[in-house]
């Protein structure tokens, strides 16, 4: 019998993920490929998902859903998001309505932070900021497995900040797509990156080329290293987590971890850093997982 059903549904770009945990245990996962460019059928198709795995399980439960985006405090309508046909829409409301329950949103990332708090790498941990390093940078702050949150509901976009502690080593200024020069997320993101060394390869290709012996690729992670650094160390100076988890495709290349922890005590204004540098335990299956996590009343 499920006694605390939590539902997650993860709405990316090209994909609709839900997921069923009981008690934190999955017990359901499914996805279809999202309706492109399409709100009515985006937000029925979520219904039908959720419909169609509550009969499946012969029961109810809480609906959670993590958008590629943000909904406005001001307006309650979706901001920010990179996909373009839910900007301005009422995706609550909507989802509410179809329902018939309350729903929670919250961003992709902070869905990311709270499902590697909750039951991750970072279970446990008073506080965890979780970072995307991806085809963009993001992040969500967790405190005592809660997500905090904000009067703007931008907590955590550490991407959009400057890097701290600019050389010239760093290359020229970069335009970033929010409108300012050098935001951290130019020179972390997966094309961030890879645009700023010139090398004509992808993220992914850098990597591997770094591991294989190419002397420009491995100078070229080593920046790559010390700017995560200052980018991560100017978050501990400001909330000092106790726990940090690193996710997306970039956080799967295990020399970060070896390389990056090393170079934190230059930048961070302590005598000894002891905040944790972790992989995500969740891997992709971490944004579904939070979206469920958003109905986390119980754990308070």
């Amino acid at each position: 019998m499920l006694t605390s059903l939590k539902l997650g549904i993860d709405l990316g770009g090209s994909k609709i993920e839900i997921i069923a945990l009981d008690n934190g245990r999955q017990v359901l996962r499914r996805r279809v490929p999202t309706p492109q460019g399409d709100y009515p059928h985006t937000v029925s198709l979520i219904a039908e998902l959720v419909d169609a795995c509550e009969r499946e399980l012969g029961s109810c439960g809480s609906v959670g859903v993590g958008i590629p985006g943000t909904r406005s405090p001001d307006h309650g309508r979706i901001k920010n998001a990179n996909s373009q046909c839910l900007i301005g829409q009422d995706l609550q409301g909507d989802l509410e309505q179809r329902l018939q329950r309350p729903v929670r949103l919250a961003n992709d990332a902070d869905c990311f932070a709270l499902s590697e708090a909750c039951d991750g790498a970072g279970a446990g941990a008073a506080s965890v900021f979780g970072v995307i390093l991806g085809t963009g940078v993001g992040g969500g702050l967790v405190v005592n497995r809660q997500l905090l949150s904000g009067p703007n509901a931008i907590a955590g976009e550490w991407g959009h900040n400057p890097l701290p502690w600019r050389r010239s080593e760093d290359g020229p200024a970069r335009r970033c797509y929010c409108g300012q020069d050098d935001c951290i997320e130019t020179f972390l993101s997966g094309p961030g990156w890879a645009a700023r060394t010139g090398l004509g390869l992808d993220a992914s290709a850098l990597v591997s080329a770094a591991q294989a012996g190419s002397p420009a690729a491995q100078l070229a992670f080593i920046c790559y290293c010390d700017q995560l650094a200052r980018g991560l160390a100017s978050v501990i100076n400001l909330i000092d987590p106790y726990v940090i988890v690193l996710g997306g495709g970039l956080s799967n290349s295990a020399a970060l971890y070896t390389q990056v922890a090393p170079l934190l005590p230059r930048y961070v204004f302590s005598d000894k850093v002891n905040t944790r540098l972790l992989q995500a335990q969740h891997g992709d299956s971490s944004g579904v997982r939070g979206a469920a996590w958003l109905w986390n009343d119980d754990l308070r």
